[in-house]
């Protein structure tokens, strides 16, 4: 069965002086109650889908379907027309039709001097196919109506769509060249929404297969939206046909064309008496005298608007002008956000979403008090220092809920050009202001939050030195009136509040550190980890993972092994890796319907998360002379070492390994000269010191070690080493040595403490000036510790080593 190829609006024609209605009623196009019969025949079509109310011409070619028509046009005119699967099949079965057709009635029938029969049919109600009946001489079957699923009456959504539809339809068949204007008359005079679906459906340039599924949508609205996007495709297709065909067209080449446009822009400006962009100017007139800037920047503007209105639009400065223009409209010039002086509610936002942090969060609330006082103050400039992971950068998104602020985060680890805080001078090309000012543009307010992450990261390179046009930002004296290279004006940046973040104070250079208010976030213990993975990580990663808080839980003795078996770290980042690695195992079993336990124990942590990566077994001190445990600070935190010396025999020579610094190799020099001047006091013999060489090691030779805190850990590794005494279990230590005798305060002591607990160490050794660091530490870090204050060498050696000899001693003064 071949329909009549590219059928359309201009094709449909009286014959043979009967009538043959292009555009019918809602009631014409349905059949009436007890006309439509049990059983019908089933003309398959090989390219055309026949869509209710739409008339169509066919033409029948193959014997089945000629004698179908003949015998259907001789009894009731009712046929069933379904469309083929496959168009090339002659001979299709039953499974080669769709399921879904539409009951059609025949209005004329025509005989063709090639022997075909063509027939015009009008589609009456759609139908489902239940069960063929039969299949010679023809298909029969019986069949179900299908009715469609319509709005309700006077639907607003539905009767847009439907008048969107008919707009696109029309504005389709105005940019045709190949729709005759007649077919306009035809989609405007339809006034069933259900026939204008069927007959553009029916009109569009679709192939079977899509066709077929808007027959097969029984909601109407679907079947609009569908109808709707098709049609929007087919506008694309022909505005793009249309765009190619006029530019073949196009007799001038590009230059005589610019030329022609010029002179005839340049007419029409004379005509009207003024330029195209005098528009847009006013418009950025009147948003300046909106804005609340001080009389200085008014009248910069002024200037600078009145150069853009004399420029010409052609050349490259004009959009550089109108850049600048727009970058100080858009700046918030004097616009502030209301800060919210509810302390209690900014202490409980604070304590919400982190735990521990107190010195930070008492600053923000005494700078929070004091604004609620006075009224005016300049921000602080906030330095946050420590390890990673302790929630530094968070902290800034928590400071700006509690004030009522905006939260702007300004990443600068790898910035290396100083144009990236400054900005560029409009001068040139492309030019654009410092990040800065992009991040208060887009902020909207003078007095975000604004965070500068990574600061301690910042390099330079021949593009300058951006840590040195810093200065002037975080310099609450000078940043009043900061001065960005592309705007040449200054901007206040004193009510920003701006808080740095750092791991290394040590890479900061001195002046831009001077600037800062340095406060030092420490890293957490066990029982903060704990507490922090059960309030924040695990909920967090439960809603990552899509899995409910029903379903997964874990135990504190299986959270505490997670905690010390695979992680060594003061923050919290590699925990939160691991729980979501736990959250994962479970969502696998869910999502594959395996069973799973809910609440995963100690025993279910290793079978997830494999063997231990950390074993605490390994800090234990064997019974060895001249190993000691010392403390060190690293910039992911607190970690222990081991001093380990050993004697051979020799000239007296000492060599120390472990990739070690300058500075950790003057302490060991200075140990051995302190044992030396002292041997007699310690009981060794100085002859053992010209017949045995000492070597002295630091294990993890890969990473390098430095700094002055291993000085009586290496102090008393060596005296270990020349008495032979064991050295006091459970004991670590730190401090700087001199070659008077005294011992010095060293830094970083509750990241050291932190790393000291996780070690299971029982007692630290520490310089009596370090007190002061113990007072202000929380009683919960310093729980099963016990600190010993020393002043002198000799201290550390009394208390470090014990009178009983190592076993297997070596005798060195034979």
């Amino acid at each position: 069965m071949i329909d009549l190829e590219g059928f359309g609006f201009n094709q449909i024609s009286p014959e043979d002086g009967d009538f043959i209605p292009l555009i019918t009623t809602e009631e014409d196009n349905e059949l009436k109650e007890g006309e439509m019969p049990d059983e019908l025949p089933i003309l398959p079509l090989r390219n055309t889908v026949i869509f209710p109310g739409v008339i169509a011409p066919i033409t029948a070619g193959r014997d089945k379907s000629i004698r179908l028509i003949q015998e259907a046009n001789a009894g009731n005119r009712l046929i069933g027309v379904v469309a083929q699967k496959n168009q090339k099949d002659d001979n299709p079965t039953e499974n080669d039709l769709y399921r879904v057709g539409t009951v059609a009635k025949i209005i004329k029938l025509f005989k063709m001097p090639d022997g075909n029969t063509t027939v015009i049919i009008q589609g009456k109600n759609r139908f489902e196919l239940d069960e063929i009946t039969a299949t010679e001489p023809y298909f029969k079957s019986k069949v179900t109506v299908l009715a469609d699923v319509k709005p309700p009456k006077n639907n607003q959504n539905f009767k847009g769509l439907v008048d969107t539809i008919r707009e696109l339809a029309l504005q389709i068949i105005e940019e045709s060249p190949t729709i005759p204007t007649e077919a306009q008359i035809a989609v405007k005079n339809i006034e069933s929404d259900t026939f204008l679906l069927n007959f553009i459906t029916s009109n569009m340039n679709l192939d079977v297969a899509a066709k077929q599924k808007i027959l097969e949508e029984s909601d109407l609205t679907v079947r609009g939206e569908s109808v709707l996007r098709h049609l929007n495709q087919e506008m694309q297709m022909l505005q793009v046909k249309n765009e190619i065909q006029s530019k073949v067209r196009n007799e001038f080449d590009q230059q005589q064309r610019e030329y022609f446009l010029q002179q005839q822009m340049r007419t029409i400006q004379e005509e009207l008496g003024g330029s195209s962009y005098e528009a847009e100017i006013l418009e950025m007139r009147k948003r300046g005298e909106k804005k609340k800037w001080p009389k200085d920047i008014a009248d910069a503007f002024e200037k600078e608007i009145n150069k853009l209105q004399r420029l010409n639009p052609q050349i490259p400065e004009f959009s550089v002008q109108r850049n600048y223009l727009e970058l100080m409209l858009d700046l918030p010039w004097g616009a502030y956000s209301k800060d919210k002086f509810d302390l209690q509610r900014a202490e409980k936002i604070l304590n919400r979403d982190h735990s521990g942090l107190e010195k930070v969060k008492e600053r923000v609330l005494e700078y929070l008090a004091v604004l609620k006082l006075k009224g005016d103050m300049k921000a602080p400039i906030l330095c946050l220092y420590g390890p990673p992971g302790v929630g530094k950068t968070s902290l800034g998104k928590s400071i700006a809920e509690a004030l009522g602020r905006k939260y702007v985060r300004m990443s600068l680890g790898g910035l290396r050009d100083e144009a990236e805080i400054r900005g560029h001078r409009k001068t040139y090309i492309g030019a654009m202001p410092g990040r800065i000012l992009q991040n208060l543009k887009k902020a909207e307010t003078s007095n975000p939050v604004f965070v500068l992450d990574e600061i301690d990261k910042l390099s330079y390179d021949r593009g300058g030195d951006p840590s040195s046009a810093l200065l002037e930002v975080l310099d609450p004296e000078q940043n009043h009136s900061f001065n960005d290279n592309f705007l040449e004006l200054g901007y206040d940046l004193s009510k920003v509040l701006f808080i740095a973040t750092a791991n290394n104070l040590s890479s900061i250079q001195p002046p831009l550190r001077d600037r800062m208010e340095i406060i030092e976030v420490n890293g957490y213990t066990l029982q903060e980890k704990v507490a922090i993975a059960k309030h924040h990580l695990i909920p967090k990663q439960l809603k990552e993972h899509g899995v409910l808080k029903k379903q997964f839980s874990i135990t504190d003795r299986a959270l505490e092994a997670t905690i010390e078996g695979y992680t060594r770290e003061s923050g919290v980042r590699t925990l939160d890796k691991t729980i979501a690695k736990l959250i994962r195992y479970t969502a696998k079993n869910i999502a594959m319907e395996q069973p799973f336990k809910k609440s995963v124990a100690l025993e279910d942590v290793r079978k997830i998360l494999g063997p231990s990566r950390f074993d605490p077994s390994r800090y234990e001190i064997d019974d060895v002379a001249g190993v000691v445990t010392g403390l060190a600070w690293t910039p992911v935190g607190g970690d222990i070492l081991f001093i380990e010396s050993s004697l051979a025999k020799g000239t007296g020579k000492m060599s120390v390994t472990g990739n070690l610094g300058d500075v950790m190799k003057e302490s060991a020099s200075i140990a051995m000269a302190y044992l030396k001047s002292h041997a007699a006091s310690f009981g060794i013999d100085h002859e053992v010191f010209k017949k045995w060489d000492v070597y002295i090691h630091v294990p993890e030779g890969a990473t390098p070690k430095d700094g002055p805190s291993a000085g009586i850990t290496i102090l008393t590794a060596l005296a270990s080493l020349f008495t032979q005494r064991k050295v006091r279990n459970h004991l670590a230590m730190t401090g700087e040595i001199t070659l008077r005798g005294k011992v010095l305060p060293v830094g970083g002591i509750q990241e050291k403490i932190l790393a000291a607990k996780r070690a299971n160490i029982k007692d630290i050794i520490l310089c009596e000036q370090n007190r002061k660091d113990i007072e202000e530490i929380k009683a919960d870090y310093l729980e099963g510790v016990n600190f010993l204050y020393v002043t002198k060498m000799k201290e550390v050696i009394e208390i470090g080593l014990l009178e009983e000899k190592v076993q297997h001693a070596k005798v060195l003064n034979d």
